[in-house]
C-alpha cells in the first residue's frame, strides 16, 4: 500500500526492544527499521545487539529477548558509525517514539561519540496522533463505549453517571474481565508496581524508585546512600497506599515480592 504521504527525503519508521525504560542506564537489544524514500522505495533492516549487560526477566517476558539470544551479537557502540550515518538527514516516524524510542537511541549514540540531531528533522508519531484524535477524557469513553456525546461534561453528578454508563459497557464489551471490584482492581494494575499511582516499582526483586533523578534505584540503596530522599518521599505524600514500604525501608527491612 503507497503511502499518503509526501516525503521530501526519507522517512524512517523505526522501533526498539531494550533491556529497560531508563536511557542513561538501560540498553538497546533490538532495532527494526523501515526506511521509505521519496519515490515509494523501502528498506527494511532487523538489528540485534548485545547489551553488555544482563537483560532483566521482566524485560524478556515483554519482548522475548534472552541473554543467551543476543551473546554473540556486537556491542552497540561497535556499530554505532553505521546507524549514526543511517538515521542521518532522514524523518523519524514510530509508536511513542517521542518519549522512548528517541531518547534511547539517541543516548545510545552519545554514549558512542555520535549525536542524533531532530532538531531540524519532521518526527511522527503515530501515538501522539492517536492521542489527538481520539481524546481519552470522559467524553472520548463515552463517545466509544456508549456511541453518544457526553452533554453534561464537567458537570459533577454527570461525570458520575457518564462513568457508570461507560464502566457497564466495558464490562458489556470484554467478557474476559472480572466481575467483581476487587479483582477488576487487581487484573487492571500493573504487577510489576508496588503503589497505584507507580511511583514504587518491582525490578529485579527489589522496590524501586519509578520516577525523577532516582528512577530505578532500589529503596535498599536509597536507604543506604540517599536516606533523606525516602524522608523527602515520606514528608511529601509521594506514596500513598505503600508508604510503610518507605518507613520500612529507613530501618532496614526490605518486602520480598511475592505471586499475584
Amino acid at each position: 500500500m503507497a503511502m499518503r504521504l509526501k516525503l521530501k527525503r526519507p522517512l524512517i519508521f523505526f522501533d526498539l526492544e531494550t533491556t529497560g525504560t531508563d536511557p542513561e542506564r538501560d540498553r538497546i537489544i533490538e532495532m527494526a527499521a523501515v526506511k521509505i524514500w521519496p519515490d515509494g522505495t523501502r528498506e527494511e533492516k532487523l538489528r540485534r545487539f548485545n547489551p553488555g549487560q544482563s537483560i532483566p526477566k521482566e524485560a524478556t517476558a515483554i519482548h522475548g529477548i534472552t541473554n543467551d539470544d543476543v551473546k554473540s551479537e556486537p556491542l552497540f557502540g561497535k556499530v554505532a558509525k553505521g546507524i549514526s550515518a543511517y538515521f542521518q538527514d532522514c524523518d523519524l516516524a514510530g509508536y511513542n517514539i517521542i518519549t522512548f524510542d528517541i531518547p534511547m537511541l539517541a543516548a545510545e549514540l552519545e554514549r558512542a561519540g555520535y549525536h542524533l540531531d531532530v532538531s531540524s528533522i519532521a518526527v511522527v508519531d503515530a501515538f501522539r496522533i492517536y492521542l489527538f484524535k481520539e481524546r481519552r477524557d470522559l467524553t472520548g469513553a463515552m463517545r466509544f463505549y456508549c456511541g453518544r456525546e457526553h452533554a453534561g461534561a464537567h458537570a459533577a453528578l454527570s461525570d458520575v453517571l457518564a462513568t457508570i454508563d461507560v464502566l457497564e459497557a466495558q464490562l458489556n464489551r470484554y467478557s474476559d474481565l472480572p466481575d467483581t471490584p476487587g479483582e477488576l482492581d487487581q487484573s487492571t494494575r500493573d504487577p510489576e508496581e508496588v503503589d497505584r499511582r507507580g511511583k514504587l516499582k518491582w525490578i529485579n526483586d527489589e522496590i524501586c524508585v519509578n520516577f525523577g533523578r532516582h528512577k530505578g534505584r532500589s529503596l535498599r540503596y536509597l536507604a543506604t546512600e540517599e536516606p533523606d530522599y525516602i524522608r523527602w518521599m515520606i514528608d511529601n505524600k509521594v506514596v500513598g497506599d505503600s508508604v510503610h514500604h518507605l518507613h520500612d525501608a529507613l530501618l532496614g527491612h526490605f518486602a520480598k515480592k511475592t505471586a499475584r
